[in-house]
């Protein structure tokens, strides 16, 4: 049996040039960045980058165990503008296999139980108003993160809800609500994120539905550890000149005791971004 990581994620916002607000004033930090977040948004749509993901699984002193898998995708961001009476859109991040262990991907390679869905949602859409009113906010001191000044956001959801598990045959889906908290490192003087933790607080158990256990199988799976931690980093475009903090790498690891691949290290990094602009002309 085996599992698909509940974290890893990526995100990428816009380096804007809004003012600072006071370091201690948290409502205003939480909207000057849900305002970058969209502003992000509505251009994000014209942005495609090479999303590389290597996933190696990892024996209980964190060796590797076995050969990783390398996958290559074209990676873009889709978002709905807010309807009338909407304060946020939907925002997803939408992925295309090009392929796997350096050959090409072809119509009869099927996803792997670890691999990225095709679909997934957004992260940082928890600063858009909306959503955010589902979090609990805290401001942290002030730091540094990548060489800027940072100030500290920590998040999580109020309450924790019962964890459910998908299954699509031996892979299955975790999905424990509240069961993480995160944190935020916020650019002091743009309102942009520099970088996002997030990991799970406490073990969670979900069981092992009737159709999947086997004789003298385990009943439970208990997820141990689950953290992720994305980088950003500015990326510059010409012609128009454009600079964007976006997506330099994700680093998530998942422990879960029973699951078939128990240790899992997975990395993301991005390259290759490239903005179409008016007219459909490509610029790098």
């Amino acid at each position: 049996m085996t599992n698909r990581s509940i974290l890893g994620a990526i995100v990428a916002i816009s380096l804007g040039t809004v003012g600072a607000a006071p370091a201690d004033d948290l409502p205003s930090i939480l909207a000057r960045v849900g305002r970058q977040v969209e502003a992000y948004y509505s251009r994000a749509r014209s942005i495609v980058c090479t999303e590389r993901v290597v996933l190696q699984p990892l024996r209980s002193d964190f060796t590797p165990t076995a050969l990783a898998r390398h996958l290559d995708y074209e990676l873009r961001i889709e978002w709905d503008p807010p309807a009338p009476g909407q304060t946020s859109g939907e925002a997803h991040i939408v992925r295309r296999l090009v392929s796997i262990g350096g050959r090409p991907a072809g119509p009869r390679d099927e996803p792997g139980c670890y691999d990225p869905k095709p679909v997934t949602p957004e992260p940082l859409a928890m600063f858009m108003p909306a959503e955010a009113e589902r979090y609990v906010f805290t401001l942290g001191s002030a730091t540094q993160s990548g060489g800027r000044p940072a100030l500290v956001v920590d998040y999580r959801e109020p309450s924790r809800r019962e964890a459910t598990i998908t299954w699509k045959d031996d892979c299955a889906t975790i999905d424990a609500p509240g069961n993480t908290r995160g944190r935020a490192w916020i650019d002091a003087e743009t309102g942009d994120v520099l970088r996002l933790d997030e990991w799970l607080v406490g073990l969670v158990d979900v069981p092992v539905p009737r159709a999947q256990q086997r004789t003298g199988g385990p009943l439970t799976m208990t997820v141990e550890r689950a953290d992720s931690s994305i980088l950003y980093r500015p990326v510059r475009f010409t012609d128009p000149d454009e600079t964007m903090l976006l997506p330099s790498s994700v680093e998530t690891f998942t422990i879960v005791r029973n699951a078939g691949d128990p240790r899992l290290r997975t990395s993301q990094t991005f390259s290759d971004y490239k903005r179409f602009v008016t007219g459909g002309r490509l610029v790098q």
